[in-house]
């Protein structure tokens, strides 16, 4: 038996290269290369920062800027995402890794391959079956506050460099305890180092390409000069570490980084080491899935392009595997790079290729001149990334929209800082379902009346609007479901128990998107209960989908009125002298 024959279309679809190559040409070869210069320029000091944010050696970081980059040129479909290294990400591979509790170098490596892998199965495994939508369970205001309690974290993480002392720990207590502890050991010149980067860098962003430009030069050499900020960082640092001997005065560097290309590795495949990780690398996939996809999406619609999500599964899952078979760790889409990559041009997925071509040659050529780096300046290139992340505003925006997202964002923030950050994304995951199932659960229920003159129908508290005693339409505003069921009846029965001469009850279903087994259930028996009374249910405007499923059950057999095209069809019906319901309305 022969395989089935994949058509182009299909190829396509999972090679998305097959597609922006056909109408690649100079032009678009020219602006590629112009922004993978740039965020090369740009990947090189944050390639190294975040490897040593993530426990890991300098290199890790390099290697995991070269192969996932053509991984992604060629599964992705955002034009201009930038895979690699990122704070958040390496701050998760930092807590997962430290868990296991490995003072072996090596397995610690072997360990961060490993999660590279396992997270880039699963990313591929989700894209191929289409299981993006899993994403969408983590709430926006959840995420930032996340991010924002992950930069406090990577920040404060990263102060141990500046001052040139021991700390330890995965929570803002115990980093700032340490800190606190350690006081007394702060080196003055290693503080010196940091301090003056961390201010340059700072400048660098706001301050130098206006400079530039005001004395005459080319906006894309002044933004291209710009950028080039941390690797000057790096340069002038590394030359003073050197040239007055630093390091035997207290400063720590980098020291020997291996020259070459990257190694081919393989994951670990035991057990013990699998179990240990997974539930991490679930996490990190899901956050490096949201950021990526989040920042790709956003770029993409300022060009009126648009990108699949469930390729991006794949795409960035092939990176990470790409990341695991070539020494280097997770990897996803940054945000300051890839608006940096979209800023500087780049057209296609290409651009990211060149940049792994660029990080090669750093890796082949430069290392040799990193060894006098010291750590205090990459300390600094991540303080002032990670600080951009942070925004306590979503703070005050959840207050004045929603307390229960406040609580949600609050809870998130405290968590994360408190308890670290595989904590504070569980937490995240579980407040987002939470707080959608409890929204859910009490949806909105309005009673509503005609509008005079017309044929719609308002909330009779909102407008002025005719009603008529014996009649009550509720408009559902949310699909009804297992939690929301129980809900609607006790709404149902305690509208009814009131004095006026109510006949006819009418649920307008109009948001009505779904209706499983628990809530036709409730329908049923809000149907016997009115029955009962001598009171008829109506339903009015159901959906389609929602009318076969009903029309597939005993439901509609037994339903004491009659269900209408329209909510004014049965209002006209049911408010006649007689209140006699007309088949000629009903659906």
């Amino acid at each position: 038996m022969t395989p089935p024959k994949l058509s182009l279309a299909a190829f396509k679809r999972y090679l998305p290269i097959l597609e922006w190559s056909r109408s690649y040409d100079r032009d678009t070869l020219t602006s590629d290369l112009v922004a993978a210069v740039i965020v090369t320029i740009m990947l090189i000091p944050q390639s190294l920062a975040y490897a040593l944010l993530a426990g890991l050696p300098a290199e890790m970081g390099l290697y995991a800027s070269i192969l996932p980059l053509v991984a992604y040129a060629i599964f992705g479909t955002s034009r201009a995402l930038a895979v690699g290294p990122v704070a958040v990400v390496s701050l998760m591979t930092a807590a997962a890794i430290g868990n296991l509790g490995l003072t072996d170098p090596a397995q610690y490596a072997l360990a961060a391959v490993t999660l590279a892998f396992i997270s880039g199965a699963i990313l591929t495994v989700m894209g191929v079956f289409h299981l993006g939508f899993l994403a969408n369970f983590l709430s926006h205001p959840v995420i930032a506050g996340f991010i924002t309690a992950s930069g406090v974290l990577i920040a404060s993480s990263q102060l141990k460099h500046l001052l040139g002392v021991e700390a330890h720990g995965h929570t803002l207590f115990t980093i700032w305890g340490d800190l606190f502890a350690h006081q007394h050991l702060v080196n003055p010149i290693t503080l010196t180092i940091g301090v003056l980067t961390t201010a340059f860098l700072f400048w660098v962003r706001k301050g130098l390409k206006p400079l530039l430009l005001a004395t005459g030069m080319k906006p894309r050499l002044a933004d291209i000069l710009a950028k080039a900020g941390p690797v000057a960082a790096v340069v002038v640092t590394t030359l003073a570490v050197w040239i007055f001997d630093l390091e035997n005065k207290g400063v720590a560097i980098v020291g020997a980084v291996p020259m070459g290309l990257p190694p081919l590795t393989a994951p670990s495949f035991s057990w013990d080491l699998w179990s240990q990780l997974f539930i991490s690398a679930v996490l990190i996939s899901i956050i490096g899935f949201v950021e990526s996809v989040s920042v790709a999406q956003t770029l993409a619609a300022k060009k009126r392009q648009r990108i699949l999500p469930d390729q991006e599964l794949i795409g960035l899952g092939t990176s990470n595997i790409a990341a695991a078979v070539t020494g280097g760790y997770p990897v996803t889409g940054g945000f300051a790079r890839s608006v940096v990559n979209f800023d500087a041009g780049a057209e296609t997925p290409a651009a990211g290729a060149f940049t792994a071509v660029g990080i090669l040659l750093a890796a082949l050529l430069l290392t040799p001149l990193l060894f006098f780096l010291p750590k205090a300046t990459l300390a600094a290139t991540i303080i002032v990334a990670v600080l951009s992340l942070v925004d306590f505003s979503i703070l005050t925006k959840a207050w004045g929209y929603s307390r229960v997202d406040f609580a949600a964002v609050a809870a998130t923030i405290f968590l994360t800082l408190g308890f670290g950050v595989e904590m504070g994304v569980s937490a995240g995951v579980v407040l987002s379902i939470a707080l959608h199932l409890f929204k859910t659960s009490r949806p909105h229920v309005a009673e509503v009346g005609l509008v005079p003159g017309t044929q719609h129908f308002r909330n009779i508290h909102r407008h002025n609007v005719e009603t008529a005693p014996h009649l009550v339409t509720l408009r559902i505003d949310e699909s009804l479901y297992f939690a929301n069921a129980r809900f609607l009846e006790d709404y149902v029965y305690n509208r009814i128990s009131c004095d006026e001469p109510i006949k006819h009850v009418v649920l307008m279903c109009s948001a009505v998107n779904e209706i499983d087994m628990s809530a036709l259930e409730s329908l049923e028996a809000i149907n016997q209960r009115l029955g009962e009374l001598g009171i008829s249910l109506h339903l009015s405007e159901v959906k389609g989908p929602v009318m076969d499923r009903l029309q597939r059950s005993h439901f509609l057999d037994e339903l004491t009125g009659q269900v209408y095209l329209s909510q004014y069809d049965a209002w006209r019906v049911l408010t006649r002298p007689d209140a006699v319901d007309s088949p000629e309305a009903a659906q």
